[in-house]
């Protein structure tokens, strides 16, 4: 009998009205920050450099990677669209292939044809590249003709699809010089700096209006807020405290996300003991830190599912606010107030230092919302910037398919949570995945791995020179590949 493939999700269909905010409108648009009349020229300012252009690396891991296409491509609504392939790829009967028909008019940007061999040369290098962990379950890959290409599998698994955005490079890429099929092409690399993309003039999909996209890596989010308002930067990530007050021909728009922000515990020392995990996540008002941290632009969470996966979520479970019971989960496990008012346990202080990154301001006010947290129940919490030792205020999430985020994330701590995951990651019905991801936060809620804390609204300010943004669910973090320029080779100037 066939086995049911997992479908695309319908519910993640985003409402453009109900995610767009304006803050202010011009009937002319001001000039971009190139200088350029025509807006033929774009410059983002991006948080967070890539170590490599090689998909191979993880670079673009959910497609849309500009210089590269996948087999297939993500679409706003959560359905995916074939992009190299002819038609999206169909599983075997026993969910152990996938067949994947490949276009035969599509060229890469050095003149070379794009084929099966280029297909089966990217993916069967994936078992020796930091790709390893998320293609666990390929087995091989092997070209059956000239455009076709057939995947084998250890194990059926379910979200196979999701992972054949990976961009196609050309067997003549190089890391100094990438060479795919997409929209644009590498014109140079300042590291530390800059990128310049141009327009890919053969490409497949028609040339793109927007002929030169420029990248400006800039970690600081008060200095990329600081460009933007100077006119220098068309468009930037920014959290909700910096976003405030942008005019002048700048939009900000707000874009769900399955970002899910964290506090990390480390095995050793005190946040080893799991009473002191859970009462941790007892102590937290999740609500008020994001009131306060996020200034309300986000959703509070307490368990690792982002709402965007709503058909995974446990109805009903949650980890409550309780400073109370907090207070008495502590008593109970030997951690009694001292004369300062922070607990100890057998000469051990209550303390440790929760490290963020520092220039991430959205990052740093959680952090500081969870220390006042911690305070109240005896626990001293020090954020300090920088340091990247456990426990830390992380961020994970997939806003497709929950398998590659909590599965490497949550699988270590063992227990019902890990059997849950592996049930999880190997069922085919829809049903059965959602039953065993509901289990899996039943389980958590129990004995908590970490505290998570919220998700993040993704605000983003954009210069009104261009028509085409769309709205999708983010994935962690914010680069050029997905947010609001997931679809930047489709915009055209106003």
């Amino acid at each position: 009998m066939p086995v049911s493939i997992l479908p695309r999700r319908p519910g993640l269909v985003i409402a453009l009205a109900g995610l767009l905010a304006v803050t202010a409108c011009t009937p002319d648009p001001t000039p971009p920050a190139s200088g350029d009349p025509a807006g033929t020229s774009l410059v983002i300012g991006v948080a967070h450099e890539p170590a490599s252009l090689d998909p191979l690396q993880g670079y673009a891991p959910y497609g849309a990677a500009k210089i590269y296409d996948g087999l297939v491509e993500h679409q706003p609504g959560g359905t995916m669209k074939a992009t190299l392939a002819t038609a999206l790829p169909l599983p075997s009967a026993d969910g152990l292939s996938w067949t994947a028909h490949l276009r035969d008019d599509v060229s890469f940007t050095d003149g070379s044809a794009f084929d099966a061999a280029a297909v089966v040369a990217a993916y069967g290098k994936v078992a020796d590249s930091p790709l390893h962990d998320r293609f666990w379950m390929l087995s091989k890959v092997t070209s059956v003709d000239k455009t076709t290409v057939r995947f084998d599998l250890s194990r059926p698994y379910a979200a196979f699809l999701d992972l054949l955005v990976l961009g196609i490079p050309a067997q003549t890429s190089t890391p100094q010089k990438p060479v795919g099929t997409g929209p644009y092409e590498v014109s140079s690399w300042q590291q530390g700096q800059r990128l310049v993309l141009t327009a890919n003039k053969a490409y497949f999909g028609g040339r793109p209006a927007i002929t030169t996209v420029t990248l400006e890596f800039i970690p600081d989010d008060e200095l990329r807020a600081q460009r933007m308002r100077d006119g220098k930067l068309d468009g930037t990530e920014l959290p909700a405290q910096l976003s405030r007050g942008f005019g002048g021909g700048l939009t900000v728009v707000e874009q769900r996300g399955a970002d899910m922000r964290a506090v990390s515990f480390s095995d050793q020392g005190v946040t080893a003991d799991p009473a002191f995990r859970l009462a941790l996540n007892l102590a937290v008002d999740r609500q008020d830190a994001v009131n306060k941290a996020l200034l309300g632009k986000g959703q509070p969470l307490s368990l690792p599912m982002p709402p965007a996966l709503a058909e995974f979520i446990e109805p009903g479970t949650v980890i409550e606010h309780d400073v109370t019971r907090a207070k008495t989960t502590l008593d109970a496990a030997g951690w009694v107030p001292g004369a300062d008012g922070v607990r100890v346990r057998a000469g051990t202080r209550a303390e440790f230092t929760l490290s963020y990154p520092g220039t991430d301001v959205t990052s740093r006010d959680l952090a500081g919302a969870f220390a006042d947290a911690a305070a109240a129940v005896g626990i001293k919490v020090t954020a300090e910037a920088g340091n990247k030792t456990q426990p830390a205020l992380v961020t994970f999430g997939d806003p497709f398919d929950p398998d590659t985020a909590l599965y490497s994330t949550l699988h270590t701590t063992g227990g019902q949570v890990a059997k849950d995951l592996d049930e999880a990651r190997t069922a085919l019905d829809p049903a059965a995945r959602a039953v065993a991801y509901r289990a899996m936060q039943r389980s958590y809620a129990t004995a908590p791995a970490m505290v998570v804390l919220a998700v993040p609204t993704h605000t983003y300010v954009l210069r009104e020179n261009w028509t085409g943004y769309t709205p999708v669910v983010d994935a962690t973090g914010a680069d050029y590949t997905w947010g609001p320029w997931w679809n930047l080779q489709g915009w055209t100037p106003n």
